[in-house]
């Protein structure tokens, strides 16, 4: 926990600063592929998803080490064959898993954030789950385990296949000759990001793309079909929050609207995208049939309100980096207080992004619950011993928060007021 944060520490700038990178590239080159407000969204999904990691906010139903001392039939030394081995595995793990994230519909709740985007760049590779509380799929590491792979080797080398997964995400980098043959590239994930019918669940393996071609699920990128980004059923709405709950919030209402029983019971476990007959009909949701025309979810916003979006967003990632620097020193029950917060401030934020007028309810929470904090513990979970300043910044910092806010909801509600008498 405190490892992975330190880690972190590391890994988000460098991850922000190629985010940007890109956004500069592809304005240079005429070719900008990064929404601002979509963006955000993303680097807020990213911050949700670490800190749920960071927290340990999740169960192993069947642990890596109880595999080892009890299957292991040979006891590999540490070397780099052993991590060798771990990639290796963790990747023919990552493929299944994907593969049945994409296949059954309980399992798709836990991917939908990542594919939510309907842009495709490095920013979304950030967008990862909060909705997976259990994991169940530790058996697919029994290669390892037979092997007597140590536990710390695959807790090293999960992170670094994790982050091996970023860079092929963007629409900058064409064909790369042989690699193309070995490893995942972005040609292959901008197929397995596409919605066209031609690309739906196909090239599922993360690093070697290998998997795909064993499996009978590899499809190369077409000259012809230019890959189109999201879902078929698009999300509308930036909040990564929301977003990680729809699917089984359907899945929910569906199974208690359906008169069949059988149908209750199946739902969970049918193909990604299966609805019980009865509740289709009476229950529509909206699908993109025609994926070449379709409008991209982009409600209005100012350039001020574009750009109080990134000191917001700016302010979260400091907070956050407080908390993965001193987790060790916050600890129990206060670190997990501490990521409440963090998800209360990316709901205010993206609600605002929205353009919700319920975005100053959350706003006005978050502000009271951080100046509770404040003054009731006098501190900021230790931060006045580091920066002696940072209790005013932060008071300041909520009252204006909360000022700002409620300015661009009363703007954007005066705004839809004067649409609606122009319809008149």
């Amino acid at each position: 926990m405190e490892t992975y944060g330190k880690i972190l520490l590391i890994a988000m700038p460098v991850f922000l600063v190629l985010v940007l990178l890109e956004k500069l590239y592809g304005w240079y080159k005429g070719y900008d592929t990064v929404r601002n407000m979509d963006m955000i969204s993303s680097l807020s999904s990213g911050v949700t998803n670490v800190t749920k990691d960071v927290l340990g906010l999740s169960v192993t139903v069947l642990s890596y080490e109880w595999l080892v001392s009890h299957i292991a039939i040979y006891h590999i030394k540490t070397s780099w064959v052993t991590y060798a081995v771990a990639f290796l595995v963790l990747d023919f793990s990552s493929y299944w898993v994907h593969r049945w994230s994409h296949h059954i519909n309980i399992f798709w709740n836990r991917h939908i954030i990542h594919h939510s985007s309907e842009e495709f760049n490095l920013a979304c590779a950030l967008r990862q789950s909060i909705s997976v509380f259990f994991n169940i799929f530790t058996f697919l590491l029994i290669p390892a385990a037979l092997l007597g792979v140590p536990g710390q080797v695959i807790a090293v080398v999960a992170p670094l296949h994790l982050f091996a997964q970023f860079w092929y995400h963007t629409r900058h980098i064409g064909k790369l000759g042989f690699l193309e043959k070995i490893i995942v590239t972005p040609s292959h994930h901008r197929v397995h990001h596409a919605i066209n019918p031609e690309y739906l669940d196909k090239n599922l393996a993360a690093i070697f793309i290998w998997w795909d071609k064993w499996f009978g699920t590899f499809q190369e990128e077409l000259p012809d079909k230019p890959p189109i980004y999201g879902i078929t059923r698009p999300v509308h709405t930036w909040n990564p929050i929301r977003i990680n709950f729809q699917h089984l919030w359907l899945l929910i209402k569906d199974a208690w609207r359906t008169e069949s029983l059988k149908d209750k019971l199946r739902i969970w476990f049918m193909p990604t995208g299966w609805r019980p007959a009865d509740v289709e009909e009476k229950y529509p949701v909206e699908k993109i049939n025609d994926v070449y025309h379709f409008e991209k979810y982009n409600p209005k916003a100012s350039i001020a309100l574009h750009a109080w979006c990134w000191v917001q967003l700016v302010a979260l990632l400091l907070i956050i980096s407080y908390l993965f620097g001193n987790i060790a020193e916050i600890g129990a029950p206060g670190m997990f207080i501490y990521g409440g917060f963090v998800f209360l401030f990316v709901y205010a934020l993206s609600e605002l992004m929205d353009r919700h007028r319920g975005a100053i309810i959350w706003e006005i929470i978050k502000c009271l619950v951080g100046m509770y904090i404040i003054t009731t513990t006098g501190d900021w979970f230790g931060i006045s011993k580091l920066f002696p300043l940072a209790l005013p910044t932060l008071g300041a910092y909520f009252l204006l928060s909360f000022a700002v806010t409620s300015f661009f909801v009363y703007k954007h509600y005066r705004e839809e007021q004067a649409a609606v008498a122009v319809s008149r």
